[in-house]
């Protein structure tokens, strides 16, 4: 039984009522962002069926354009979620959804490998802090017992992302060539670019930074939910960043980042090459390689609903997680093995959209359970950004191997090993945590 909060005092019924409450006013609207976040980081893989010949890009140099993305995100990662830790959510959401949103609407008029390098890059720089800020976000509203639900919800946008990114991306790539003087590709980044816009506008009136600033919770609300938090919250009187070049020397942290960098190597696959995947299977009408490449997340998201229910259920993390990765890898490896069957590979990528999608969310339960509140900021950023390495190296290695192979087998033997390393190193955190607990 969790313990229950010292201070005001509230019935089981009323604190579910409150929870719901809470859920209903911040989950739908910060999902509604990452699917527009997800949207626009990936929508280059559907831009790239044509683009490609426009720009004379190669595999390779398209996998180069991909992982130069995370160039911009790994460096303003850390600095973006210490200045949220400032000045507060709502402020720091608005200012990278209006930036990202711009920045994707500028891909449109790029005309040379060059400029798509330096447009990825720029829309890395813009995008960066707008997880790790959501992740440490919830900390403030929701209690550990419940991350694994909520980061599923949040996670759950990845898969909406696909499952509405693709169909609206293959009706646009298919329909909308040369209206108005645009290639397909063009109108993509331009329609996709304009909601975030708005959205980053709508999330300064809309979220509120912490449950002390919530106008829509009574006072006995606003006190219940901060003292449900103090419970498990460790008190730390360090300033974030002191705190967070502290936290450096942690090995627990240093290993849960290889965990990390170890997933973001399947969410390349998925995200980057699927379409790619569907097309070399023999599918050849863009609307349908659209309309396909949301059937993986579809089954994805019901996997991965189902996984993050099961690790609340039993407040276990680390073995769920390594399930995910490990069913990721193994689906990794069947992938190149199965070019030239629609069916075995849409139903090979949907496996590995449930361990992808899975252990994103499971991940960010564990470190977020042997961090501090002042710890969180910078740690949660550096995880997210250092992790993201991954998603630099790994599409430029798989473009690579592709070119020099003619097929994606040996690079996704590759991706398969690197998470089966990630799901192992999660495994070792299980003693050190719970030593960790003993000891406090």
């Amino acid at each position: 039984m969790p313990k229950q909060p010292e201070g005001p005092a509230i019935a089981g019924g009323d604190e579910h009522r409150l929870y719901r409450k809470v859920v209903y006013r911040i989950i739908p609207f910060i999902f509604v962002c990452y699917v527009l976040n997800y949207i626009d980081r990936v929508n280059v893989s559907f831009a790239k069926l044509q683009f490609q010949s426009d720009l004379q890009l190669s595999d390779a140099s398209y996998g180069l354009g991909v992982g130069l993305f995370y160039v911009g995100y790994i460096l303003f990662e850390v600095p973006s979620n210490l200045v949220l830790q400032k000045i507060g959510a709502r402020k720091t959401i608005t200012r990278i959804m209006c930036l990202w949103g711009l920045t994707s609407m500028a891909m449109a008029f790029v005309s040379s490998p060059q400029q798509f390098y330096l447009a990825r890059v720029l829309l890395g720089a813009a995008e960066a802090g707008f997880f790790p800020g959501v992740i440490l976000y919830l900390t403030l509203w929701f209690p550990d017992r419940m991350r694994g639900r909520i980061m599923s919800f949040f996670v759950l946008a990845i898969a909406v992302s696909g499952m509405v990114g693709g169909p609206t991306s293959g009706v646009i790539m298919q329909h909308l060539d040369g209206f108005l003087g645009f290639r397909n590709w063009q109108w993509l980044f331009l329609i996709e670019g304009m909601l975030p816009v708005a959205m980053g506008i709508a999330a300064f009136f809309v979220l509120n930074d912490r449950p002390r600033d919530a106008n829509w919770l009574s006072a006995h609300q606003k006190d219940w939910l901060i003292a449900n938090l103090s419970v498990e919250r460790r008190i730390d009187g360090r300033s974030g960043v002191q705190a967070f070049w502290l936290a450096l020397r942690k090995p627990m942290l240093w290993i849960a980042t290889f965990s990390y960098f170890s997933v973001t190597w399947a969410g390349m696959i998925l995200n980057f090459w699927a379409p790619t995947i569907i097309r070399r299977a023999g599918v050849t009408n863009l609307l349908h390689i659209g309309l396909l490449s949301a059937v993986p997340y579809t089954v994805g998201a019901v996997g991965m609903l189902a996984l993050c229910y099961s690790s609340d259920r039993r407040l276990e993390r680390h073995w769920h997680f390594f399930a995910s990765v490990f069913s990721a890898g193994c689906a990794a490896i069947a992938i190149g093995y199965a070019s030239g069957d629609p069916a075995l590979s849409i139903a090979c990528l949907s496996v590995l959209a449930i361990g992808y999608l899975s252990a994103v969310a499971l991940f960010w339960t564990i470190p977020t359970s042997f961090l501090s509140e002042a710890e969180s900021a910078g740690c949660i950023a550096f995880i997210s950004s250092a992790g993201q390495i991954g998603s630099l190296i790994a599409p430029v290695l798989f473009g690579y191997v592709s070119d020099r192979t003619g097929n994606l087998t040996f690079g996704a033997c590759l991706v398969a090993f690197v998470l089966f390393a990630g799901g192992c190193a999660i495994l070792s955190l299980k003693p050190s945590t719970r030593r960790g607990e003993q000891s406090r």
